[in-house]
């Protein structure tokens, strides 16, 4: 089969990422689920995290008119739909948290002894609806999240330690409901796809519980890279590497990733996952796929047909409203490449190379997904 040569290498490079994004967008695989696996009509639907809307957007198209209440990212919301939207703060909680939990706790408190509720998770969670416990304060939450945030700690660690002082994390939002059934239906952001560990454990179940209980995974990393490799051969072009390994220091993921790339020729290597940054006390502009993508285009600095797409599946990159970076053997620049990647200010550099790959919002979340093209 003959390689698309009608397209340059970024455009190429962006059908199959956005192959592997729209694979797993919140519509269509909650509209899937519910449809393959169809449950009791929900007397109460709840979303939270980045792909709310669109999930909720689903199970109300799937249903009918039910009180439907979505929590997700300022920026996030769709006009229109025809249901409550919240929006908070992320990836540092604010007041806005705060009230996206107390609204988010009474929704579920609320709900009758015979109800059946719907609760859809996506990732973000974590930092959009809060509830702390006694003796924990907003500029404590605030200050934990930015240590967990600068500290290089994978997010299962995070979460962990956010569900310490949360009572709506790890079981603590569930353990509210005095009704009949609960349906949990997630896309995982999270390595190993865990329920408990998905936006804090937002959807996880305390034990000993009185009510029924459902839990399905309709989307993942696994998903989405697995579309992209799809698509990439649809174009007539030999996938090298299809693989979950995105883990770890950016730097030391970077240096593994320019080993596959050394060792490979003609064809696309595709990678999923969430690498974890350091951050210096007063970082620059930039999230990790931008990070990622200024390490790999040293990495590759000087080599002609190589092109690297970096990409947060949800459409932000940290603080940043870029997704992530495109980058080429020309990418890279002394000395302020260098300077960018120790002062954590990779997106000013990638910006200023007219490299920031920028989507808005995806209606998904499944970490992030990093394509290679090799000529």
């Amino acid at each position: 089969m003959a390689s698309d040569t009608g397209k340059n290498p970024t455009e190429m490079l962006q059908q199959i990422w956005w192959a592997g994004v729209r694979a797993v967008d919140g519509h269509a695989a909650v509209l899937r689920s519910l449809a393959q696996k169809p449950i009791a009509k929900p007397d109460q639907i709840i979303a939270v995290g980045k792909a709310a809307v669109a999930m909720a957007g689903a199970a109300v198209e799937t249903f009918g008119p039910v009180p439907t209440l979505a929590i997700t990212k300022f920026g996030h919301a769709t006009p229109g739909v025809p249901f409550e939207v919240f929006e908070a703060a992320h990836p540092v909680p604010d007041q806005t948290s705060l009230a996206a939990g107390a609204r988010l706790s009474a929704a579920v408190a609320n709900c009758g002894p015979k109800s059946h509720l719907l609760l859809l998770v996506s990732g973000g969670a974590s930092a959009l609806v809060e509830s702390p416990i006694p003796g924990i304060s907003l500029a404590d939450i605030i200050t934990l999240n930015r240590r967990l945030l600068a500290s290089g700690h994978d997010i299962a660690s995070m979460n962990a330690e956010r569900k310490r002082i949360s009572n709506i994390k790890g079981g603590g939002l569930l353990a509210q409901f005095g009704g009949a059934r609960v349906t949990v239906v997630a896309i995982s952001d999270v390595q190993g796809d865990a329920i408990a560990t998905i936006g804090s454990g937002i959807g996880d179940c305390p034990k000993d519980v009185t009510f029924a209980v459902e839990t399905r995974i309709v989307a993942s990393n696994a998903v989405a890279r697995e579309a992209c490799a799809q698509q990439a051969q649809l174009m007539g072009l030999p996938v090298i590497s299809n693989a979950e390994t995105l883990y770890g220091d950016v730097r030391l993921v970077a240096a593994n990733l320019a080993a596959v790339l050394q060792r490979s020729a003609g064809g696309v290597c595709i990678w999923g996952g969430e690498p974890t940054v350091i951050l210096p006390a007063k970082p620059g502009n930039g999230g990790r796929n931008q990070a990622l993508a200024l390490l790999l285009a040293r990495e590759i600095a000087g080599r002609q047909g190589v092109t690297i797409l970096v990409g947060g599946t949800d459409g932000s990159d940290g603080p940043t409203l870029a997704a992530g970076a495109i980058v080429t053997g020309a990418t890279w620049g002394e000395p302020n490449g260098t300077q960018a990647l120790d002062s954590a200010d990779s997106g000013s550099f990638l910006g200023q190379q007219s490299a920031l790959f920028t989507t808005g919002p995806t209606g998904t979340n499944v970490m992030d997904i990093a394509v290679a093209l090799l000529d």
